[in-house]
């Protein structure tokens, strides 16, 4: 393959793929697409360091020694707007085309906003139609927007986080940190259940009362109240009224495959793949956070938003579009992974819960201190979690990646 290969997405993902390009004998150009005007960047600091002022905007930088030699042309600031699945081509925003020999899908994902418009339902004035989410109401994807909600983080502001997943937890733990005052709004009657479970959902629950910041669980949120074009306050469906000054939505990422429809691909709640990622469609293939794809341990197709899966499917992505053997994933890799900063406590969690399995704890008190659990299915371990016990974590997790049957792939 010597002709150019575009790379859509200039994340973790994305920049993954270039190395991997080059490291596998790609020898023709490559271009590397995203929207986003900056350079490839971390995401998991956002909601913490960065967002506390404790990491400067280099500290977020990708660029690895040698990454000067990959010889790619970058084109940031101008996204993807539309996908020639017989040409290999993409379309730019600015109009340009790139591309020929391959595609490489790492376009990511984008919060979710709550229904209605671009933020939430407003409620206004009659002399103060609604055009968009008032000032003051925040997602947290990108580095923009990280920016932009640090602006707004001051002490004694008041902050209400719409969504208890992880996200929504590091964005309470730092503001509170920062001297804000916070109050989280989840609509499940324990935060974290879907993915930890009810029992240990309700041990990450306690943490934010532990540390000053209410939350009201098992609520939804009805409408933003706004004055003078800016959020004053949350009202709830039971009638409640939270004021507020500052509101970040979490509720959650979906795929950024929008600019895919009409391609041939099936991008029904993610590009579809194959477990190298391979999308069905010649000279294309996909990676990272825009993907679905079946797993073992959840025991379906599902999307795998992990800085682990971002970091090494590319490799595996690459070397199917290329015609080469996929190289080996390393051994703790091989299973989700992802982690969580909260309130001075590092949550670890490897592999997929589903309903029914076995919950046992096999060292420390969840209701205490450090602890780690695992989750056992027909007798089989699927998932390890731990809270402040990383070196007993690292060997649950490389037993859990050693289980043949339950490796990702």
């Amino acid at each position: 393959m010597s002709s150019a290969v575009v790379v859509v997405g200039a994340g973790l993902a994305g920049l993954s793929a270039v190395r991997a390009l080059r490291a596998l004998g790609h020898e023709g150009p490559v271009v590397l697409v995203g929207d986003e005007r900056h350079a490839p960047y971390d995401r998991p600091p956002l909601s913490k360091e960065f967002l506390a002022g404790a990491l400067p905007r280099q500290g977020l930088s990708l660029a690895a020694p040698g990454d000067e030699a990959l010889d790619v042309e970058v084109r940031t600031g101008d996204a993807a707007v539309a996908l020639d699945p017989r040409t290999c081509r993409v379309r730019l925003a600015s109009g340009d085309q790139v591309g020929g020999a391959g595609v490489v899908l790492a376009c990511g994902a984008r919060a979710r906003s709550l229904p209605g418009l671009p933020g939430v339902p407003v409620a206004a004035r009659a002399a103060e139609p609604a055009t968009g989410p008032p000032a003051g109401v925040h997602t947290l994807r990108s580095l923009d927007d990280a920016l932009t909600l640090r602006d707004e983080l001051r002490p004694g502001a008041r902050l209400v986080v719409v969504g208890a997943g992880f996200i929504g937890a590091e964005v309470a733990s730092t503001a509170r940190g920062l001297g804000v005052e916070v109050t989280v709004v989840e609509a499940a009657p324990v935060p974290l259940a879907a993915v930890l479970g009810e029992r240990f959902g309700a041990v990450c629950a306690r943490r934010h009362a532990d540390h000053g910041v209410r939350l009201i669980a098992g609520v939804g949120v009805a409408e933003l109240l706004a004055e003078q074009g800016r959020v004053r306050a949350v009202r709830l469906v039971d009638g409640r009224q939270l004021e507020a000054q500052v509101v970040l939505v979490a509720v959650g990422s979906a795929p950024a495959v929008g600019w895919l429809d009409g391609s041939g691909l099936d991008v029904e709640g993610g590009v579809l793949t194959d477990a190298a990622g391979a999308t069905g469609v010649p000279g294309v293939v996909a990676t990272g956070d825009c993907t679905r794809r079946f797993a073992p341990t959840a025991g379906g197709v599902v999307r795998q938003e992990h800085w682990t899966n971002a970091l090494h499917h590319p490799h595996q992505a690459v070397a199917a579009l290329l015609g080469r053997p996929a190289p080996p994933v390393p051994g703790p890799a091989a299973v989700p992974y992802f982690w969580s900063d909260q309130y001075g406590a590092r949550l670890q969690f490897a592999g997929h819960r589903r309903p029914g399995d076995l919950e046992r704890v096999v060292e420390g008190d969840p209701g205490s201190g450090p602890f780690v659990a695992e989750y056992h299915r027909d007798g089989v371990l699927v998932a390890v979690l731990a809270v402040d016990s990383p070196r007993l974590f690292t060997r649950r997790r490389r037993d859990l990646a050693a289980t043949p049957a339950r490796q990702e792939g």
